[in-house]
């Protein structure tokens, strides 16, 4: 049997697991998914998972092969809201327990985490999502925001945190995954971009015994260090104790013999260990990097990895592998099509959102695994992933009783060089909002 059918199966039999609690998963438990009806629970969860680019009409018809007792889009949209918020998630998790992660070193997982925002139908109704006509649209858009965390050596999602746009925290987010984050054989490293700088997401991490590698901005390197930037040496790594404080008075110190180490954190910002008027101090120990990239460009990393362990260019290289993240978003949004929206309801896309990730980590479950002959030439090699998951996307689809195609093989066939060294200016510019109601 091939890899891929095995992992098609896997996800099934979650799915089946799932259809026969129903009531577990139901917004309405005791009285929802207690009647026939024409599309099953398994269908439900499946449906949106496969989805492609097309309508709601179309998806309907191809996932039931062109039936004519298929099930309309209102049909679909009223057992779709019977869905409890946790269903997607919980499938998520089921299916990630059958792949252990792939270890670092022998001893550690490291997890990345960035956010992605995503535009949906525009509903002024959903006003924590909607933004309001300005110079970049004229009818105005909704958004909502997704901060992910990404295991950089299995290449698949672990978990999620989804934010309506104008509720974005991505500190909270943050400090939230690392406290749902179950611990196993593996040691996590949180790796993050300059965005998740905050003492509260250091403090979680060292709370749950894990570590964390965050990028910082010049202004958090000069109020962390208390050293102007051009005092700073070109290769920085120290190591530094700040000691946490919610009042502004020395009084209250319980340490006055190290003033320079005290840091005042004001009412408005937020640190879960110490509540607000609280005169309890935390103290907290960090490892603070600063490297030269190229002339006049630095990169500041702080850290609680241990120096016995990872040298400077250990950490650079951590740092480095971050944008495996960024990849799997092009690759979620582009490849898998995960903006094309078919709900006006932000509880909803949620859904969807969850149904993709499971898609994602399907696809990259079963190319992680493909092993290609490497020739002798002048780069290595790695499979084109477009055309891999194009291809995992399309079996999905694929209903029991049809013959599946040699994933394996078209994904071996499909291959693209690695280039070291290729960088390309990264292009800031603004996407005008779609409404996407055409796919309703």
């Amino acid at each position: 049997m091939n890899y891929s059918v095995t992992v098609k199966n896997y996800l099934m039999s979650d799915i089946d697991a799932m259809a026969s609690t129903p009531e577990a998963y139901a917004l309405n438990p005791g009285k929802d998914f207690t009647r026939h009806r024409k599309i099953s629970f398994k269908d439900l969860v499946l449906l949106p998972i496969t989805m492609e680019a097309g309508t709601m009409r179309h998806e309907l018809y191809k996932y039931f092969n062109y039936q004519e007792d298929t099930l309309s889009n209102s049909a679909y949209c009223q057992q779709r809201n019977k869905l409890a918020p946790e269903t997607f998630k919980s499938l998520l998790q089921r299916f990630n327990s059958h792949f252990p992660p792939a270890p670092y070193k022998d001893k550690y997982q490291l997890m990345a985490a960035d956010g992605c925002t995503f535009t949906f139908t525009r509903n002024p109704e959903d006003t924590i999502s909607f933004y309001g006509p300005d110079g970049k649209s004229t009818k105005g858009f909704n958004q909502i925001h997704t901060v992910a965390l990404y295991d950089l050596i299995s290449r698949y999602y672990v978990n999620a945190k989804i934010q309506p746009i104008k509720k974005k925290n991505e500190f909270k987010a943050l400090a939230e995954l690392i406290d749902e984050y179950e611990h196993h054989d593996l040691m996590p490293i949180f790796i993050a971009d300059r965005g998740f700088f905050a003492y509260n997401v250091f403090a979680h991490a060292i709370e749950n015994k894990s570590f964390f590698l965050i990028r910082a901005k010049d202004k958090n390197m000069m109020r962390l260090t208390g050293s102007s930037i051009d005092e700073l040496p070109d290769d920085l790594d120290i190591s530094v104790t700040r000691i946490l404080t919610r009042s502004a008075s020395k009084k209250n110190r319980k340490q006055p013999d190290k003033p320079d180490a005290y840091r005042y954190i004001c009412k408005a910002v937020r640190f879960d260990y110490l509540p607000e008027g609280s005169k309890d101090e935390y103290e907290i120990t960090l490892r603070v990097l600063r490297f030269k990239i190229t002339d006049p460009s630095y990169e500041n990393i702080v850290t609680n990895l241990p120096v016995e362990e990872f040298s400077a260019d250990d950490i650079k290289d951590l740092y480095n592998l971050r944008w495996g993240i960024e990849t799997s978003f092009r690759e979620l949004k582009h490849i898998l099509g995960t903006g094309n929206f078919r709900s006006k309801k932000r509880e909803y896309i949620e859904h969807e959102i969850w149904a993709k990730l499971i898609l994602y980590n399907f696809c990259s479950v079963i190319t992680q695994h493909v092993v290609f002959k490497r020739a002798k030439r002048k780069y290595e090699y790695q499979v084109n992933f477009t055309v891999a998951f194009n291809a995992c996307h399309y079996f999905i689809r694929i209903k029991n009783g049809d013959s599946p195609p040699n994933i394996e093989g078209l994904i071996r066939q499909n291959i693209l060089p690695i280039r070291p060294g290729r960088n390309y200016a990264r292009q800031h510019r603004f996407q005008i909002p779609v409404s996407f109601a055409y796919r309703f």
